[in-house]
């Protein structure tokens, strides 16, 4: 396993003093006590120009951030999952049209939630099945429990629809959330949501693997993410980082401990919807891996044509047109969606400097990263910070990176 060259900024096209206005900016981010600690790498033409770390992984213990502190990546973990259901779409299992309940029949007479209350819901049957491209594209029309903006994710919290729970299995809340209503019908609306963790279950159930099993298997230990797991292991807990949360007074609390964390264990359920941790050297990886079109260093887990289908946008329009308007600290006009990842459609619509094809998505602890075809550019931003909407680091990011851009 080789990792990026790291070259100097012009090599890889930057103006290096451009460039250096992202280390300014991150030290801000921990002197103004925003941030207890970041990472930003910035990888162009498969060679790293710039990967810095300040500030600390653990205030209390007085740990630093540095480039191979393990964070909880959460839903970074979507575009991992959404390879492993690619890799076996090219096996010829399935179709992308598909309805899901061919192979998870628990999903075959689903309803739609049409009024009601708590204590009594109104249905109407959905006048399709939800297929396997619905649930990468997250227009399937289940949710999220955590949204707290409908009865349906009420519904899911009620019932247990929790993904990071100690005493249920995969199979068995997936099974909870086949028999809650959808929000809405399938293919009608993009709404955030469960379904890349009932793919997890579809990639288990189609392969006969355990679906944490495969993920390691067929996708992490192939694309040599050395320290990308479910949970941390002892000789590593070291280097895991603490969660904060900024409260209003502007200070950091403690969200999950570094040492004292569910992370430090084997989970009950691996989650394909945001269970990993990761470094920023792995999850550079990943972004070559995309960039390479299917392959890293001889390894090639999809073709080329397959990747090109997961960066397309797959929605009738735009996620604002979709009925999503904006999501977390970002505005969805003129973002599309594609299989597993967002993707930018127009920039000038979106309101921020990037480029038409360009993909991304983030973790709810702030992490996050994008990936640019044209540019030959991939950037991964690390940090502990819940919920991701509290700041907009991710947009001032992008600004300095692409203003940085000379060649």
């Amino acid at each position: 396993m080789q990792d990026t060259d790291v070259v100097g900024p012009e090599a890889a096209g930057f103006s290096a003093e451009r460039l250096e206005r992202i280390d300014g900016w991150m030290r801000r981010l921990v002197s103004d006590g925003r941030l207890a600690g970041l990472s930003v790498s910035v990888m162009r033409r498969g060679r790293t120009a710039f990967a810095r770390a300040h500030g600390r992984a653990d205030l209390a213990r007085e740990t630093p951030f540095t480039l191979d502190t393990i964070t909880r990546i959460y839903s970074m973990t979507k575009p991992l999952t959404s390879v492993a259901v690619m890799m076996l779409y090219e096996e010829g299992r399935f179709q992308l049209d598909d309805p899901v309940a061919r192979f998870l029949p628990e999903f075959s007479e689903m309803r739609v939630l049409t009024g009601g209350n708590r204590n009594k819901f109104e249905s109407e049957p959905a006048r399709r099945p939800i297929t396997i491209r619905d649930l990468l594209t997250h227009t399937s029309g289940l949710t999220y429990g955590f949204m707290e903006a409908t009865l349906v994710d009420e519904l899911y919290r009620r019932n247990g629809v929790d993904f990071h729970l100690k005493d249920a299995s995969l199979a068995e809340v997936v099974g909870r959330v086949a028999k809650l209503p959808l929000l809405s019908q399938p293919g009608a609306q993009w709404n955030y949501s469960v379904a890349t963790d009932v793919l997890g279950h579809l990639v288990a159930v189609i392969s006969g693997m355990d679906f944490g099993d495969f993920l390691r298997e067929r996708v992490i230990r192939p694309l040599g993410m050395a320290d990308t797991d479910f949970h941390v292991p002892p000789e590593k807990l070291p280097r895991l980082a603490a969660n904060y949360t900024l409260f209003r007074d502007r200070s950091l609390k403690l969200y999950d401990d570094a040492v004292d964390t569910a992370f430090a264990k084997p989970p009950a359920i691996a989650s394909g919807g945001g269970g990993l941790v990761s470094t920023a050297a792995d999850y550079l990886r990943f972004c070559r891996f995309i960039l390479n079109e299917g392959e890293l260093d001889g390894v090639r887990l999809l073709g080329r044509k397959s990747v090109a289908l997961m960066l397309t946008n797959h929605l009738s329009g735009d996620l604002a047109s979709m009925g999503t308007p904006r999501f977390a600290e970002s505005s969805y006009t003129g973002i599309g969606f594609g299989l597993g990842f967002s993707v930018m459609l127009d920039p000038a619509r979106a309101q921020i400097l990037g480029t038409p094809g360009e993909v991304a998505w983030g973790g709810v602890a702030s992490t996050a990263f994008w990936i640019d075809p044209a540019e030959d550019l991939a950037v991964v931003l690390l940090t502990q910070l819940t919920p991701s909407s509290a700041l907009p680091i991710r947009r001032e990011l992008r600004v300095l990176t692409y203003a940085a851009l000379v060649d």
